[in-house]
């Protein structure tokens, strides 16, 4: 899953925003279009939408809508339309913030942090002895504390997210590499094998990171 998905038809704003939020280490997408928007939604999902209403094709309030039907990530509008109806509409189909262009970026950017913060803050993804902290970054196995890269940590992190659902090769890669990373599909399989190192009693035989052949792998 993403972490952000900013809809932007501006290319440089929409591009600006996103190299803010990188930083941060959010993973994040930007799409020029509503319906590229909802494309990427339906595939990965995300956790919180920046939406500009005034888009070529379908508009905001479209979007809103549409992605209100499904999910409860959070839809904070940005847009130039700062009428009253504009935000009462934007309100009324499901966005949980309306906020004005143009923004000043620091304070975005403290807005978004407070939305994941309060929303999706987990110190601890604990399955059993092993035990996952968000916060310091660090993983143990039955007490005892595993060195993990960056990446390592990151993946494991996504797939005990989706506890018993199959995540597909190129959906793991995509959002621990980048969807424009120049490393190949190969390091997916490189840093699974080292994970169940770590975590797996026989990393040969194991029973958390599972293969599912011709897809992806789980975790159980």
């Amino acid at each position: 899953m993403l972490d952000i998905i900013i809809v932007e038809d501006n290319e440089q704003i929409g591009q600006l925003l996103c190299d803010f939020l990188r930083k941060e280490n959010y993973a994040v997408a930007v799409c020029p279009t509503g319906e590229k928007a909802l494309e990427v939604f339906e595939k990965y999902g995300c956790k919180l939408v920046v939406l500009d209403i005034m888009l070529p094709g379908i508009d905001g309030f479209a979007v809103c809508s549409k992605i209100r039907e499904t999910s409860n990530a959070h839809i904070m509008i940005a847009s130039a339309m700062n009428d009253k109806d504009s935000k009462l509409n934007g309100l009324y189909l499901g966005a949980d913030d309306y906020i004005e262009k143009p923004y000043d970026i620091d304070i975005l950017l403290a807005k978004i942090k407070g939305i994941f913060k309060r929303k999706y803050a987990v110190e601890e993804i604990i399955d059993g002895d092993i035990v996952l902290n968000t916060v310091a970054r660090t993983l143990t196995v039955g007490g005892v504390k595993k060195e993990v890269t960056e990446k390592e940590f990151d993946l494991l992190k996504l797939l005990m997210e989706n506890k018993n659902t199959t995540l597909r090769k190129d959906y793991l890669f995509n959002n621990i590499w980048g969807s424009d990373s120049e490393s190949e599909m190969q390091t997916l399989t490189v840093h699974i094998k080292w994970l169940r190192e770590k975590i797996e009693k026989d990393p040969k035989k194991p029973v958390h990171i599972m293969t599912v052949w011709g897809t992806g792998y789980r975790y159980e």
